[in-house]
């Protein structure tokens, strides 16, 4: 069942999600050459707390850390570690997710670390695009695959590909809430949109093929040929006309997107 949340709990869903945005654009100011996954994981844990806030992903079905950083070919649920040094034309993902009053924030981005190849700067664009496409599919009325058809067209339209074993997926008291959604698919199926249904939109692209693995530590996901790989998210809340976007960092009057 899809959760239609009331007024007083999409109030407290948009001050988790705007916990998590701050926190990913404070990461993103330390992403450069040099820095570990871990550090970026320890100063994430500093914050939530900060914030009071949980984490949501530390435990969460064992899952060792606070956030998931995923590197180059790595496309989801890379585990920070001392070892792991963040070198120049890299593109480096963070997912992020707080637990905050009983509700769940999740957001997710990826970044160049300074001068990247231009493929890997086309992905990211096109994958921040495709995110928003589906975002702008997000409304009463629709379908829920006319969000998973939008982010596949732009996707395919400019020559990469997205995942199919990872979705996104409903989100409120729990992270993983129904439904789940493809970043693939025929439009006009699945369940009619309503308003206060709120939802997590990540697109996982890859530059190749859309075949993934994952690795012995049994988290991290890699693309199967090797190529890069970048990956968005956004949590919306659908509504009569464009779905509010309450992962978007609000700074006074100012929405920073990402």
């Amino acid at each position: 069942m899809i959760v239609i949340r009331s007024a007083g709990e999409l109030v407290t869903l948009r001050e988790a999600n705007q916990i998590v945005a701050r926190i990913l654009h404070e990461l993103a100011e330390d992403i450069r050459p040099g820095i570990s996954t871990e550090m970026l994981d320890v100063k994430a844990e500093r914050l939530i707390a900060k914030a009071n806030g949980k984490p949501a992903f530390k435990g969460y079905r064992g899952y060792p850390k606070t956030i998931c950083v995923s590197i180059n070919e790595q496309v989801v649920h890379g585990i920070p570690s001392p070892d792991v040094i963040v070198k120049e034309g890299d593109i480096v993902s963070i997912d992020i997710g707080v637990i905050y009053k009983g509700y769940v924030g999740d957001t997710a981005a990826t970044f160049p670390v300074g001068q990247v190849s231009d493929e890997k700067k086309r992905l990211i664009e096109v994958t921040r695009e495709a995110l928003y496409a589906g975002i702008r599919q997000a409304r009463t009325g629709n379908r829920l695959s006319d969000i998973s058809h939008a982010v596949q067209s732009h996707v395919e339209k400019e020559g990469f590909s997205v995942v199919r074993d990872f979705v996104g997926h409903g989100i409120g008291q729990k992270m993983h809430e129904e439904p789940q959604i493809p970043n693939f698919g025929r439009p006009h199926l699945g369940p009619r949109l309503e308003a206060g249904m709120v939802l997590a939109i990540e697109p996982m692209v890859n530059a190749g093929s859309y075949e993934v693995r994952v690795l012995a530590d049994g988290w991290t996901v890699v693309t199967k040929d090797g190529r890069p790989s970048a990956h968005f998210e956004h949590s919306v809340t659908v509504t009569e006309g464009e779905a509010e976007i309450l992962s978007l960092l609000e700074v006074g009057e100012r929405r920073i997107p990402v």
